[in-house]
């Protein structure tokens, strides 16, 4: 039986009546999940719950809010394999990444759980006598979140979380690709107490459902993960329709190796980094910035690395498939364009043969050598586990190419140099730096957003950062 919208604290069927099946990436003849294709009809009853609920649930005192987003990450905690495998399933990951992914919501509730107590505003000192003032961190209202399908349980939970924790209604469209996941956060929060209408799961098309959401009179803030150019297209609407808005978007993100980097050490950096994931994460290093002093000595070791990651299903392989068969032609695209522009393929740059790959979207490591900044592999999202090595004399070319880009969300410099290490996180152009480690990684604790064409520029997202975003303040002049 179809999986079924999340609305007003009941599991519904869409007003369309049609439904999409979700498909392993790993063996697409193998259909995970029914899901319901819903329509703007579906969206609008979710959006009214949500507005219904908000006044409710905004005056629910904190640590109330609190304990039910801890017992909601507590049943996510007891289902924790269940969940993994199902994220495997549908998105492909590795298990070692989709189990970190599940541990990762997991903590992201028990962290908020506790933040929700916490909200709170400020004391000043007034300048007439008589008189207290302060201010009031009071909830934006009905959110509207669009996930991505890279990160399909992280991403929801990190900004559902924040959201719940601060007192506001949420409408969320997860990902067609794979939503299941997502889903069963709503059967986590509704186990752990949450009231009729507080959060409504909307499955189906950024086009009917995503847009509905944005423009709805009731919703009044609006966070958006995705690709750049619809990210785009969400800001424009969204900020057309008056409401507040995030948008966490693309990378082309760099790691520098310096002339002072071991290249082994440096080559684990970059590969775990932009093939991890099988190079599905915004963050995702694409590019290797590389001193032609260690060039040759990197190159050979990052090839050792591409050559040798064990590919097949996620359930028992190092690197699982891409997610669709149009993520795996996009990827396969961007190899031809590098090539034919005069890069060199290196390593991989095909479609792996064995009996673990003979069924789904499997690709090879693939590392370009001989590669110019100005080329497209170097400057354009991939979405795939492909390295662009790129040639530089010294640390100032370095960081120059490092910024030649319209994206600036993660950054990473190899470097035994003290003073190139803070010079790169002083002048790199991007919303992470990172020293000694990979692109990828996140904390959930610190802000996590990016420069440039990586975002709106305008909120982050985790920590303390990401209840900003939920939240509108009020000040007080109370005279006595």
């Amino acid at each position: 039986m179809p999986e079924k919208n999340y609305i007003n604290g009941d599991w519904v069927k869409s007003e369309t009546g049609d439904i999409v099946e979700v498909e392993n990436p790993a063996n697409p003849s193998e259909v995970v999940e029914s899901y319901q294709q819903s329509g703007a009809a579906d969206a609008i009853a979710a959006v009214e719950a949500a507005d219904a609920a908000q006044d409710d649930w905004a005056t629910t005192p904190g640590p109330e809010r609190g304990r039910i987003l801890r017992k909601a990450g507590t049943w996510l905690r007891d289902r924790k394999e269940e969940l993994t495998n199902q994220l495997i399933a549908e998105e492909g990951k590795a298990y070692a990444e989709a189990s970190g992914e599940v541990q990762r919501a997991i903590e992201i509730f028990h962290y908020f759980a506790g933040k929700a107590a916490d909200l709170g505003g400020t004391v000043k000192g007034p300048s007439a006598q008589n008189q207290n003032l302060y201010t009031i961190k009071e909830p934006i209202g009905v959110a509207a979140l669009i996930t991505s399908w890279n990160y399909p349980i992280a991403i929801p939970a990190w900004k559902l979380a924040p959201a719940l924790a601060a007192g506001n209604t949420v409408v969320l469209k997860p990902a067609s690709l794979a939503p299941g996941v997502a889903v069963e956060l709503a059967k986590a929060l509704d186990e752990g107490g949450l009231p009729d209408g507080v959060l409504n799961v909307v499955t189906g098309p950024g086009s009917t459902v995503g847009s509905e959401f944005i423009e709805h009179d009731a919703v009044n803030a609006v966070s958006f993960t995705g690709s750049s150019e619809v990210g785009q297209m969400v800001y424009d609407q969204a900020t057309d329709a008056s409401k507040r808005v995030q948008t966490e978007l693309g990378g082309k993100n760099p790691t520098l190796v310096s002339s002072s980097a071991d290249p082994a050490e440096a080559a684990d950096i970059v590969a775990s980094g932009g093939f991890g994931t099988t190079g599905q994460s915004c963050t995702a290093c694409s590019r290797a910035i590389v001193h032609e002093n260690i060039y040759n000595e990197f190159v050979d070791e990052l090839v050792d690395r591409a050559e040798t990651v064990d590919i097949g299903p996620g359930l028992d392989h190092e690197m699982g498939p891409q997610v669709s068969a149009d993520e795996l032609e996009s990827t396969l695209d961007y190899i031809e364009i590098a090539e034919s522009e005069g890069a060199t393929l290196t390593a991989g740059g095909g479609i792996p043969e064995s009996a673990a790959t003979e069924e789904g979207y499997f690709i090879e490591p693939t590392v370009f050598t001989d590669v110019d900044s100005s080329m497209r592999i170097a400057q354009e999202e991939v979405f795939g586990p492909v390295i662009a090595v790129i040639k530089v004399r010294d640390f100032a070319e370095g960081l120059d190419v490092a910024n030649d880009v319209h994206y600036g969300l993660s950054a990473s410099i190899v470097t035994d140099d003290h003073t190139e290490a803070n010079r790169f996180v002083d002048e790199i152009e991007a919303g992470v730096a990172k020293v000694n480690a990979k692109t990828t990684g996140l904390e959930l604790h610190v802000p996590f957003g990016g420069f440039k064409q990586s975002s709106s520029e305008t909120w982050r997202e985790q920590g303390d950062e990401g209840l900003e975003f939920y939240t509108i303040e009020k000040t007080v002049y109370d005279s006595y």
